[in-house]
């Protein structure tokens, strides 16, 4: 085969460099399909990464009260999620001129951008410059992607290139300013505006919008609580940025520039600061598992009324310090904080209010200042209830046959009168005796050598009994000291316990959470709504319409003067030596009881009686309620009241002997509560014409 020859017609020579060439050919070859594998290897790494998580943003749980508005937030991150529209534009700008300038144009990775850094970075000879896209951070802020690394960096581009595929530009934005992280457990521009400048994102300034997007890449030594200055300087960076890629003028940057930069003033907390808010956290730890609880998102619908709740807080904070002010008062007054001291040494109280319509509490205070103090009271405090436990001792007396118009004796206990407690003797507490009275004047007045007789009439084990039916029987003693209160419960128990009579005998589940969604909507609970008869109609009648009459002439009285005048059934409570004053009572829709006292029991005040410490209180909550929501009507009556004539000594139905003898009294009461049969403690002075339907009674029952 002839050789090739050139032009001149000269052999020509082979070429030098042909190895050369193909050897480089080989290496680029082989770096583009080691780049294509390795592309491939990413990709399926970045497709392991679940992309619905990019808007799975744990946050906390939204507290709602009765009518649906948020009242507060617990458990989880610091987060209020919010969408594009609902965010200041001067942020937006802001944000993307210092992070991402091209963030609408590139598809996850800025080409520019990292060819730039990398030349910078060539420069410099150490690595001071990155080049990651707002896509590119969402990517890390939301999935494990490794250290910082080369890896890791990879990893994050073909992470950041499906997000791009998978959602659109806007949504990525939103995803993202709800993703930053501001240090100091806040998470998103809306809980970082709302903290540092006390309004929400929409609302944000020039000046404002662009220090919180100059604290995004070193939040905790930027931040305006420990470093001001260098807010100030990373917001004056942000605002030189913003004029670069014209998004704002020069003057415009220069009154931004002008705005001081002041830490915030009030303490930054991780729930709110009341016993309410309290009360539901613990609510949630029973009713749900501790994972649900603590990842937030939850939506939790309570009964709460805020503005009920507030002036709850108010009315017994005013009645304290009036109780501090009075002359001579022998304790230490409440005079500045005195900070998670969980046994403050000032005089406390607490307060519980139910809807008794529905069960729903409406209002808990369970101290002074939730601050100062995180005991709950009004739901562990374990005190001594003292006579707000006796109209139970006169329901268990009327429920065997007692009447309020029959005659006890309000006279010294003589020894052995009460069966198994022949050493026990109580008085009065004026020291003072009144003789026969009605059984209703012993529960109207107070007076405890009644009550006992009363209860022994019911029989201890009677009194038990009804005081399990309306829910106070767990930690009673079988001691007749039972009859006086002599035994310990909690506001929120014994105001549980009223409301059964606040609804006529039926018992309703007194709840504080309505419902519980997950972040999707989904239930996790809803409250049963569980209620039962527990107590005959008639019986709690003949205790309500008793109860009324403490208003009228009774231990509450003062109410009037107070500025109650509407419809009310109540009881004052004192125990021994005036360690604790106690206001149980209710109007036609709500059921309130205020406790008064130390943490450590003494005596408040001398003759510290339940009517003045502890009654203002319960009248200025129950004056502070809606009328429009909680009406005060008049309590109902059983249906088919029938006026009949009884005899105060025998309990059974007058004759003209009980009429001549003065001991006939005029009762309204259910048919099924009449007696049957007459008196016969005065049938030797009724002519035998009038025994005779009674002596067929008897013979024919």
């Amino acid at each position: 085969m002839p050789r090739k020859v050139n032009r001149k017609g000269r052999k020509a020579r082979p070429q030098r460099w042909g190895w050369l060439r193909r050897s480089l050919f080989l290496i680029g070859f082989s770096g583009l399909a080691l780049g294509a594998l390795a592309a491939v290897v990413y990709w399926m790494r970045a497709s392991a990464y679940d992309l619905s998580q990019v808007g799975a943003m744990p946050e906390r749980s939204i507290v709602l009260d009765s009518d649906g508005q948020e009242i507060g937030r617990l458990h989880g991150e610091n987060r209020i999620t919010l969408s594009l529209e609902e965010v200041s534009p001067h942020f937006i700008d802001a944000l993307l001129a210092r992070e991402d300038s091209r963030f609408w144009s590139h598809p996850g990775v800025d080409v520019i951008g990292v060819t730039r850094a990398m030349v910078r970075n060539v420069a410099a000879r150490r690595f001071r410059e990155g080049a990651s896209t707002l896509t590119q951070q969402l990517a890390r802020n939301t999935f494990p992607l490794g250290g910082h690394n080369l890896d890791r960096k990879l990893l994050e581009l073909f992470v950041a290139l499906r997000i791009e595929r998978h959602f659109s530009k806007r949504s990525i934005l939103e995803h993202y300013i709800n993703r930053i992280y501001y240090g100091s457990g806040l998470y998103g521009v809306e809980t970082a505006s709302r903290t540092y400048f006390a309004k929400p994102a929409a609302d944000l300034t020039l000046g404002e919008a662009a220090l919180l997007a100059g604290l995004i890449r070193s939040p905790n030594r930027f931040s305006p609580l420990r470093n001001p200055q260098g807010a100030q300087r990373e917001r004056d960076t942000v605002l030189g940025r913003m004029q670069q890629v014209r998004k704002i003028t020069p003057g415009e940057a220069e009154v931004a520039r002008a705005e001081p930069v002041r830490a915030p003033t009030r303490k930054l907390t991780s729930f709110q600061d009341n016993y309410a808010m309290d009360a539901v956290r613990r609510e949630l730890d029973l009713l749900l598992e501790d994972s649900q609880v603590e990842e937030g998102g939850l939506r939790i619908y309570t009964t709460l009324d805020p503005a009920l709740q507030r002036a709850s807080e108010q009315v017994l904070e005013k009645q304290l310090r009036a109780i501090e002010a009075r002359s001579g008062y022998p304790h230490l007054k409440r005079q500045g904080p005195v900070v998670d001291d969980s046994d403050p040494p000032y005089l406390q109280g607490a307060v519980v209010v139910i809807d008794h319509r529905s069960g729903g509490l409406r209002a808990i205070v369970g101290g002074r200042e939730y601050r100062e103090s995180k005991f709950n009271r009004a739901l562990h405090a374990q005190r001594q209830v003292g006579s707000t436990f006796k109209p139970f001792v006169y329901l268990a007396a009327f429920e065997r046959g007692l009447l309020p118009t029959t005659l006890i004796a309000d006279g010294a206990l003589r020894p052995g009168e009460v069966r198994g407690a022949s050493g026990w003797s109580p008085g009065n507490s004026d020291g003072e005796f009144g003789g026969m009275l009605p059984a209703a004047q012993g529960l109207i007045r107070s007076r405890n050598t009644m009550t006992v007789r009363v209860g022994e009439q019911a029989g201890l084990a009677g009194v038990l009994a009804t005081a399990a039916e309306v829910g106070l029987g767990e930690n009673l003693p079988r001691q007749h000291a039972v009859y006086l209160g002599g035994f310990e419960g909690t506001p929120l128990g014994l105001a549980s316990a009223y409301t059964v009579l606040a609804n006529r005998g039926l018992r309703r589940q007194t709840y504080l959470i309505e419902r519980i969604d997950d972040p999707s909507g989904r239930p996790l609970y809803r409250a049963a709504h569980i209620e039962r008869r527990v107590i005959e109609e008639a019986d709690a009648w003949l205790v309500t319409s008793t109860l009324e009459k403490v208003f009228d002439g009774g231990t509450a009285s003062s109410a009037s003067a107070l500025g109650w005048k509407a419809p009310a059934a109540g009881k004052t409570g004192t125990t021994d030596d005036y360690h604790d004053a106690w206001f149980a009572g209710y109007s036609s829709s709500l059921t309130c009881v205020v406790w008064v006292g130390f943490d450590t029991p003494k005596t408040i005040v001398p003759r510290g009686f339940g009517a003045t410490l502890a009654l203002p209180a319960w009248v200025g909550v129950q004056r502070a309620a809606d009328e429009r929501r909680y009406p005060r009507t008049a309590f109902r009556a059983p249906r088919g009241l029938r006026q009949c004539d009884v005899c105060a000594v025998s309990g059974l139905l007058a004759n003209s002997g009980c009429r001549a003898a003065g001991t006939a009294r005029g009762i309204a009461l259910p048919p099924e509560r009449i007696p049957e049969e007459g008196c016969r403690e005065h049938s030797e002075r009724v002519p035998f014409t009038e025994q005779i339907p009674g002596i067929f009674r008897r013979l024919f029952r």
